[in-house]
């Protein structure tokens, strides 16, 4: 029986590390609310999370350059060393994979003192599977330290999960310290638990699925939208795992119903509800998004607000 073919076993009291990419709200359409965006990662390094800015939850495909620049600044104000950030590149269909803008990415998440996670791309996921790996090979040359990323369609058109193989070179190379798996499968998932427990134990698998948020028992750690409607939920769940409690399934359940709702179909405008949901909390202004991203229905709220109170976090 090879490596993946292996059932993957629970993993009782092991400890979590938790990544939450954090919403950047807007007071309107357009305008970012910096003063709300540097409590919400107050928030979630206070409570032992790791903020992770300019992904898909901080709507990093719809921002200008000098706003996701701007986001490192102040990412780097508040968290300090060692948050992670998604290194973009704003291509179009067609266009070839070029590393140079990767690179410049890159190297300003670094001098903020951030970790770059490789945001996927028109170019990037163009690549035949040998050419994906060749190319995370020529970030290692620039950057000694960087998470990969594997999004699915249903995040983004230019979504590609790429077959096991091509995980199996990333494992490959040391300075990719980890990899972000969205795919929504948790087969798929649990197959790289598997390769990676048996060719590199230290690489962090984060798993990106916001609809089967229990794959921290099997080995996961995360980076996930979810966790930026509760940070402060997801640490309390991580410690009850790690302390064997068994009131982790309640909590966990309890959220997972609020991912379920959450990210369902248009998966994008999951965004709409963070932003509803923190408005709720009373931890951002408005619950506003930038122009052109997808939004929900106002019955959204009332739902919203029955699982907040479940979760008890009003008041």
């Amino acid at each position: 029986m090879s490596p993946v073919d292996a059932p993957v076993p629970l993993r009782p009291r092991r400890p979590i590390a938790g990544h939450a990419a954090v919403l950047l709200p807007h007071t309107a359409p357009g305008a970012v609310d910096w003063a709300s965006f540097e409590a919400l990662l107050t928030r979630t390094a206070a409570s032992g999370l790791t903020p992770a800015v300019n992904m898909d939850t901080g709507f990093v495909q719809l921002l200008d350059p000098a706003t996701r620049a701007q986001v490192l600044a102040v990412t780097a104000g508040v968290a300090g060393p060692g948050f992670l950030a998604g290194a973009y590149v704003a291509d179009t269909p067609g266009d070839s994979f070029d590393a140079g803008p990767y690179v410049v990415a890159m190297d300003a998440i670094a001098a903020h003192g951030g970790v770059p996670v490789v945001f996927p791309s028109h170019g990037l996921n163009a690549l035949d599977p040998a050419a994906w790996v060749d190319a995370h090979e020529r970030f290692a040359a620039r950057s000694d330290r960087f998470i990969a990323f594997e999004l699915g369609a249903m995040f983004v058109p230019y979504g590609r999960i790429y077959p096991l193989e091509a995980y199996r070179g990333l494992l490959g190379i040391a300075a990719c310290v980890g990899a972000k798996h969205s795919s929504l499968s948790r087969q798929a998932e649990w197959d790289r638990l598997a390769l990676r427990d048996a060719i590199r134990p230290d690489f962090a698998v984060l798993t990106g699925n916001d609809l089967a948020i229990d794959m921290v028992c099997y080995g996961s750690d995360y980076l996930l939208g979810l966790a930026a409607f509760a940070p402060d939920l997801f640490a309390r769940r991580d410690a009850l795992w790690a302390q064997g409690d068994p009131a982790f399934a309640e909590l966990n359940d309890a959220l997972q119903r609020l991912g379920t709702f959450a990210f369902r179909d248009p998966v994008p405008a999951y965004r709409h509800d963070a932003a509803i949901w923190l408005q709720l909390r009373g931890w951002i202004t408005t619950d506003a998004v930038p122009p052109g991203a997808p939004t929900r229905p106002d019955t959204d709220r009332a739902h919203l607000l029955e699982l907040a109170t479940e979760l008890g976090v009003l008041g």
